[in-house]
Order: structure tokens, then C-alpha cells, then sequence
């Protein structure tokens, strides 16, 4: 597993560095699975902007559809999607491939693969029969909302918070993770976490997630803690980037991402706690009400089983080394429904 780790990093130095010179404009295809190839089929498009107001008291963000196995509009979209006249028979999921033990390329397989990606293959399995029945379409963070939107995607699962903005322009599924806000430094750092040791600190984020809303904000923000936030970046492991070249001195991440991140650097971690709570949901386009009830179905199975269920030996595979025991934690957060 070291060498593994160490061939990784030199990797992921390389490839952050060309992401954070070139910002792409449009989308990369990116096949994976069994069958799947760049560039394979379309997603149809759909309602762009928002269709439909986010509810005006939104309290609880992460509460979503309640779950159903029926094929309605949007489900039947996907299975009956034609390329040059014949059924494509696969599902299109916007996923990372840059962060390690969520969504990236092993190096001996040159596959996608993590715990984002098994849940994309339960997706699938659930609607086709294949877990392999998926496209994978590498997106930056910055293109989340606006692969949906525009219809070139019909999931987007890459480690995406729930929050009440984002449910203006999305939906999304149940929670499946937990994590909350964090501050990555190098080794030897001065700094102790999200406080007024990041006074003068160059602080590094990524456009259009979580953490650059939270430096914008007028109280607690980088104002107000003296940080200085340099421009966002389209993806997270740019920022490690950064910070491994000394272009920044902190980065600003979930703790969910940075831990997998300190595994593959020795020579960064995370310092101070979480300062947020934030669910990962599985997005999709507003109007796609039926495929939102039946991923809604497949994270409930996914869930349930306790330290056998599907959820937990992902955990275990992928995400318990760098996160700590499975005591800490137990199981995926409970669904919480609207209607």
C-alpha cells in the first residue's frame, strides 16, 4: 500500500499541476466501466437555470424525496437514450477522478475507483441490471451545477455538499457522508486550524464549493480572521498543488477530501477541527423528480445492513485508514424525507 501511495502522489502532483494551469471549458468524457468509451453518448437536455424556487424556510437542507422503485419520466429517459439510432443502455455520472479514495484513477488499472465511484455503480446496477452500465464523465468542481443544468449528465456524485444555495439550480438525494469543513497546511505550519493563526496566510479554494463560501462570508470569514484568499481554483487537488509548490500556505477543504490528501502527502495535515457539518448527496437536474425517488431507493438499500450493509464495506475499503475507526464512524447518516 506505500508504494502504491507514494507512485500516487508523484502522480497527483503532476496532474494538479497541468489542471491548475489549463481551466477547461467544456466537460471531459471519460469512459469507464465495462463497454464505456470517451465520448459515448448524450444526456438530454434539459431545463437550464433554475426551474423551480428553493423552498422559502429551508431548514433542513438535506432532506429529500421520499424513495420509490417506479420508472417515471426521467428514468425512462435514461434507459431509452438513443445513439445513432440505437439504445445506449447506460447511465451518465459526473464524477471527480483527482481525489484520492472518493473518485480517481487507480494507477495499476488506469480505472476509476473509490467510494463515490461504488456508488455510481449501485446506481446503475439498480436501473440497468450492470453495475458497469455507466459513462463517467470527469468534471471539475466549478461544473457540477452546470452539467446538470445543461443536460450532459445525469448524476453528479463527487463528494457534492447539500446546502440550501445549491437547491436553487439541483436536487438531491439523501445524504450518504458526512463531513464538515478543515484546514490542510504543510507540516511545521504556525497554523492550528480555522482561527486567527491564518492572520496573513495565503488560503487556497476551490471555485464553487462549500469552503470558498464559507472565506466569503462577512463574519468568521477571511476578513475577518485576516486571511488572504487568493483566487479559487477548479478543482481541490489544485490546491494541494499550490501548497506543495508554496504558492499558498492553507487550504480550506472537507476533511473527507484533505484526508485522503495527507495520505498521499506525508508532508501535509489537517489542523484544529471541523468547523462546519455538510452532507454529501448525489445531485441532479430539478426536474428529474422520479430518478431523485429511486437513487432515494438505492441509498436506502445500500444503507441498511448494519456492519454488513454496502455502505460500510465501502468505508472500510476506502475511506476508514485516512478517517479513523468504524467506531467513530458507524454508519451513513440517517435519511431525512420532505414528503
Amino acid at each position: 500500500m506505500r508504494s502504491v501511495r507514494s507512485g500516487t502522489a508523484v502522480a497527483v502532483c503532476a496532474l494538479g499541476v497541468a489542471t491548475a494551469i489549463f481551466v477547461p471549458t467544456a466537460l471531459d468524457d471519460q469512459g469507464g466501466g465495462a463497454g464505456s468509451r470517451l465520448g459515448e453518448g448524450q444526456a438530454h437536455p434539459r431545463s437550464v437555470g433554475t426551474t423551480a424556487a428553493a423552498p422559502e424556510k429551508c431548514v433542513r437542507p438535506e432532506a429529500s424525496l421520499r424513495p420509490s422503485s417506479a420508472s417515471g419520466p426521467a428514468i425512462e429517459r435514461i434507459k431509452n437514450r438513443e445513439v445513432e439510432g440505437r439504445k445506449l443502455g447506460k447511465l451518465i455520472a459526473g464524477v471527480d477522478q483527482n481525489s484520492y479514495r472518493w473518485g480517481y484513477r487507480d494507477p495499476a488499472t488506469g480505472d476509476l475507483t473509490g467510494f463515490d465511484i461504488d456508488l455510481v455503480r449501485a446506481i446503475a446496477k439498480d436501473i440497468f441490471g450492470d453495475p458497469d452500465a455507466v459513462i463517467y464523465r470527469a468534471i471539475p468542481t466549478s461544473q457540477r451545477v452546470n452539467a446538470l443544468q445543461q443536460g450532459k449528465v445525469d448524476i453528479v456524485v463527487r463528494t457534492m455538499t447539500i446546502n440550501c444555495a445549491r437547491l436553487k439550480d439541483v436536487a438531491f438525494s439523501t445524504a450518504y457522508f458526512k463531513a464538515g469543513q478543515q484546514v490542510l497546511v504543510p507540516k511545521g505550519s504556525s497554523v492550528t486550524g480555522y482561527n486567527t493563526s491564518l492572520r496573513g496566510k495565503k488560503v487556497c479554494t476551490a471555485q464553487g464549493s462549500t469552503a470558498e463560501a464559507e472565506l466569503d462570508q462577512e463574519k468568521g470569514g477571511a476578513k475577518d480572521l485576516g486571511a488572504i484568499k487568493v483566487a479559487p481554483v477548479p478543482n481541490q487537488l489544485d490546491c494541494l498543488v499550490r501548497l506543495q509548490l508554496g504558492q499558498v500556505d492553507a487550504v480550506i477543504t472537507d476533511n473527507a477530501l484533505a484526508a485522503g490528501q495527507a495520505a498521499q502527502d506525508p508532508s501535509v495535515k489537517l489542523v484544529g477541527k471541523p468547523f462546519t457539518e455538510e452532507f454529501y448527496g448525489v445531485a441532479m437536474n430539478k426536474d428529474d423528480k422520479d430518478l431523485v425517488r429511486r437513487v432515494n431507493k438505492v441509498l436506502e438499500e445500500y444503507r441498511s445492513g448494519g456492519s454488513g450493509s454496502p455502505w460500510m464495506r465501502a468505508y472500510r475499503k476506502w475511506l476508514a485508514e485516512d478517517l479513523g475507526r468504524t467506531e467513530e464512524n458507524p454508519a451513513a447518516p440517517a435519511p431525512a424525507y420532505r414528503d
